[in-house]
């Protein structure tokens, strides 16, 4: 009798639950706009999710430990003259995150540590170059200040950020509108998707389309795609009878997929989650209310259906934490944020063990928040995989950074001479606006501070008051 030999995996029980009432953010009005983004963006400080503003677009940044019921006045990230569209965070500077909006520009702006007292209104820079709306951003994995953004005029911009320059612009590779981009581990080959229903593999640098796969799914909806570890293509789409699909390929064999996954029929696009440390694929369908998970590996049939954590409400949209935001003491492997129609909800994926020590093979080094080139290294030819950090200690985040913008002379022609020194606060007078908003600042402050000893002093009288009478 031949006995069935199940197969070795440690992510075999990867068990899905959603956190607790109060650990949730609620009385948040996500974002009704009809866009395939995912409306949020996490890391290991802030939650940012694209909300309903009157007269132009807005975001809200809460700390992650702010949950509970959100306050009405919360202050919000406003700027964008239509909806925003998309959000991403900086992987290397996690005050920093760019918007992307309706209104053809991007914005880029630096978060305090801090709650402000009023709406944050002044970006650090503002980028144009786009003619329609820009509704895809990606920073550069390990390049520094490097965004690369996506519009409806079919163009792909990538920029410098910490000059507010276009490094390069990608017009010619796109007929139709782009759905989706994705950059590989190093940054040195791009992913799209095209309303032209073809997948395509390019060199940003040389401006060139390496390898594409027409039709790579046969279903008219829109397709997205995401590099593994290992440099193949993981794309979602649907098939001629609207059955959703999750296609492996090699790019040097873009002939026939090295695996093809077929799973419901519904009209939900899938957003794909990819985690490279763990080779394990997160599949979160817009409307849908479940989350499916796959394994990637290298033998047959290399994509391994894992489960499928489901709940009552369907998603709007899905925040996914880098590893460095995930608590290893509770062997956390993946953490979302659901968007409601009124709250965000977090998702924790554990791997259940019995001991309570470091566990090194759920936990390999993973890329932390320090950059391994500068935008001009990677211009002019460099790659550099990311610099990695251990997370046996748990992730201790870096001292705030500020990111500053030093907009170059073009009327000054002539090579910088030596190495170029960042603008520092001497160099820049602050603005009159920057003056009053932090004379403001402070003089709520100190009316808090205020309040605050006032309210002591009551309680010490009410204390008094009570031991004078217990005498």
């Amino acid at each position: 009798m031949s006995r069935r030999v199940v197969r070795q995996s440690k992510f075999r029980h990867v068990f899905g639950q959603a956190a607790k009432a109060d650990q949730t953010y609620e009385d948040i009005r996500v974002s009704k706009v009809t866009w395939d983004s995912s409306f949020c963006a996490v890391n290991p400080k802030f939650l940012a999710i694209i909300v309903e503003a009157g007269g132009g677009g807005a975001f809200i940044v809460l700390p992650l430990a702010k949950t509970g019921r959100v306050d009405k006045n919360y202050p919000l990230v406003t700027g964008h003259t239509a909806p925003v569209l998309d959000i991403d965070w900086c992987p290397h500077n996690d005050n920093v995150i760019a918007s992307a909006s309706d209104d053809t520009t991007i914005m880029v702006w630096q978060i305090p540590d801090y709650t402000p007292v009023r709406n944050i209104t002044e970006p650090i820079i503002t980028l144009e170059g786009h003619s329609k709306r820009v509704g895809i951003l990606s920073w550069h994995p390990t390049a520094r200040n490097v965004l690369l953004s996506a519009g409806g005029d079919n163009v792909i911009i990538i920029w410098n950020v910490g000059t507010g320059e276009v490094l390069l612009s990608l017009d010619d590779m796109h007929p139709d509108v782009i759905h989706s981009v994705c950059w590989n581990s190093n940054g040195s080959l791009l992913a799209t998707t095209c309303k032209d229903k073809t997948l395509r593999i390019i060199n940003p640098r040389k401006g060139q389309v390496v390898a594409e796969r027409a039709r790579p799914h046969e279903g008219a909806r829109p397709l997205r795609a995401v590099f593994t570890a290992d440099g193949k293509l993981l794309s979602t789409g649907f098939s001629r009878m609207s059955e959703r699909q999750l296609a492996l390929w090699d790019p040097n064999n873009f002939e026939e997929p090295v695996a093809l996954q077929e799973m419901d029929t519904s009209n939900g696009v899938l957003l794909p989650f990819y985690d490279p440390d763990s080779s394990i694929i997160y599949l979160c369908g817009k409307g849908d209310s479940s989350i499916r998970y796959f394994e990637i590996t290298d033998e047959p049939p290399f994509v391994h259906y894992l489960n499928t954590f489901s709940s009552k409400e369907p998603q709007r949209g899905m925040g996914f934490m880098p590893k460095r935001g995930l608590e290893v003491s509770k062997c956390e492997i993946a953490r979302f944020y659901k968007l409601h129609e009124r709250k965000c909800e977090p998702i924790i994926m554990t791997v259940p063990r019995k001991s309570d020590l470091f566990q090194d093979d759920l936990y390999p080094d993973t890329p932390g928040p320090e950059a391994a080139l500068e935008a001009e290294e990677w211009l002019s030819g460099q790659d550099a995989e990311p610099i990695l950090i251990s997370l046996r200690d748990g992730y201790v985040p870096p001292k705030h950074r500020e990111l500053r913008v030093t907009k170059r002379n073009i009327l000054d022609a002539r090579p910088p001479s030596g190495p170029r020194r960042s603008q520092s606060a001497s160099d820049s007078p602050l603005s009159q606006h920057t003056l009053e908003t932090l004379l403001e600042e402070i003089k709520a402050l100190r009316e808090r501070v205020q309040a605050q000893e006032q309210r002591i002093t009551a309680l010490e009288n009410m204390l008094c008051e009570l031991v004078d009478g217990t005498d």
